[in-house]
């Protein structure tokens, strides 16, 4: 998304994810989630390690929705 984003808006990829960043508020983590840190909450998720987990709702944004 963010090369398709600093193409059309003829940026670089990192003017364009500062820009993306800041536009959202901030990303307490810093940074936008990378394949890797989706893949490990689905590992999880599929694991036998979830056998009594029903009903939860997980959010990967880096913090950038605040919750309780």
């Amino acid at each position: 998304m963010m090369e398709r984003i600093a193409e059309s808006a003829n940026y670089s990829i990192q003017e364009t994810t500062k820009g993306v960043i800041a536009s959202l508020g901030g990303i307490p983590m810093g940074r936008p989630a990378m394949p890797d840190d989706i893949a490990e909450l689905v590992a999880f998720l599929v694991s036998t390690r979830v056998s009594y987990l029903i009903g939860t709702e997980f959010v990967i944004d880096g913090g950038t929705i605040r919750t309780i």
